[in-house]
């Protein structure tokens, strides 16, 4: 139901070309953020360079296909404010909420990963507003609209350690705050089903709203063999988003291409950002819109995948 763009991989290492020391002869650029930026859409790209230290960068597309990428990442306003010793910065979610822009991000710090949020009114920068719990969390995704009077999101506790060593997780949990900064987890949405294609799971790019309920795309690991990470689909109730309406049974994107199956981690699709342009006054997206997927392929590639709204709610009941 997904279709690959003939372009694709859309955005790869040799299209980062800066005159900055530390963006020269990058390694990989993956796992970008992406959002609707007035007429353009904008991507940022968690770039990569030989010393293995992650940057993001900012990149504007008309099409959706063809990006400029900036010669130099963003800059990060605040770090300096805080006392953990921040390694990485990467795998950025983005929602708007008024005129700004939000930005959930992973942050590698000694011993685990906390999620922090940044602001923006206009993507010159991004200003750090906090790290948002200090427990080891990933894949937060900030809801589009308050829940009940409170800020939502999805997030995917880290409390499983698998035979690498890396603390994963198998659970995606709905949490709810007053500020943005002090968030109180509410329910268990989901979780991993064992021995199948998303026994590990963890939420996409931030939920989607239509009239037929909220639409996450998520990740989903197979660790039966060597992990294979793939992209499934649920459909969650509008006024309670922890309820389930349906769950597909089925990967909407799984691993079949060479630059998907082989790079710095191989068989992945990692999705990140979701694109559809056709939203009403009601918040909702209409289900004939065309739906731009940006994933990471293979921690090495950016991939591009389209589909409707109403495929990605149809495939919830396959």
């Amino acid at each position: 139901m997904f279709k690959r763009h003939p372009k694709n991989p859309i955005i790869s290492s040799k299209d980062i070309v800066s005159s900055n020391p530390e963006l020269k002869d990058v390694s990989s650029v993956f796992n970008p953020g992406g959002i609707q930026f007035g007429d353009k859409i904008l991507l940022l790209l968690r770039v990569q360079n030989r010393g293995r230290e992650t940057f993001l960068v900012k990149a504007i597309s008309t099409d959706g296909v063809q990006f400029g990428i900036e010669n130099e990442y963003i800059q990060i306003n605040g770090l300096d404010k805080i006392d953990e010793t921040v390694f990485h910065i990467y795998d950025p979610r983005i929602t708007k909420m008024g005129d700004t822009y939000y930005v959930f991000a992973a942050m590698d710090v000694v011993g685990k990963c906390l999620l922090g949020i940044f602001k923006t009114l206009d993507f010159t920068s991004l200003e750090f507003l906090g790290f948002t719990g200090d427990e080891d969390n990933r894949n937060g995704v900030l809801f589009p609209e308050k829940i009940h009077g409170k800020y939502a999101r999805f997030d995917r506790p880290n409390k499983m350690k698998v035979e690498s060593g890396v603390t994963t997780g198998s659970q995606i949990w709905f949490s709810e705050s007053e500020d943005l900064i002090h968030w109180e987890s509410k329910e268990m949405v989901m979780e991993g089903r064992l021995h199948f294609w998303d026994e590990m799971i963890g939420a996409g790019p931030p939920p989607v709203k239509t009239e037929k309920g909220w639409l996450l795309v998520y990740h989903g690991i197979a660790m039966h063999y060597q992990p294979i990470y793939q992209v499934g689909v649920v459909l969650l109730d509008l006024d309670e988003p922890w309820k389930i309406i349906s769950r597909g049974r089925y990967n909407i994107l799984e691993p079949r291409e060479m630059w998907e199956m082989v790079g710095q981690v191989p068989n992945v699709v990692f999705p990140t950002a979701m694109i559809c342009e056709n939203i009403d006054e009601n918040g909702n997206a209409n289900l004939e819109c065309e739906v731009k997927l940006y994933y990471g392929a293979a921690d090495t590639h950016v991939g591009l995948a389209t589909s409707t709204i109403r495929k990605m709610i149809d495939a919830c009941y396959a």
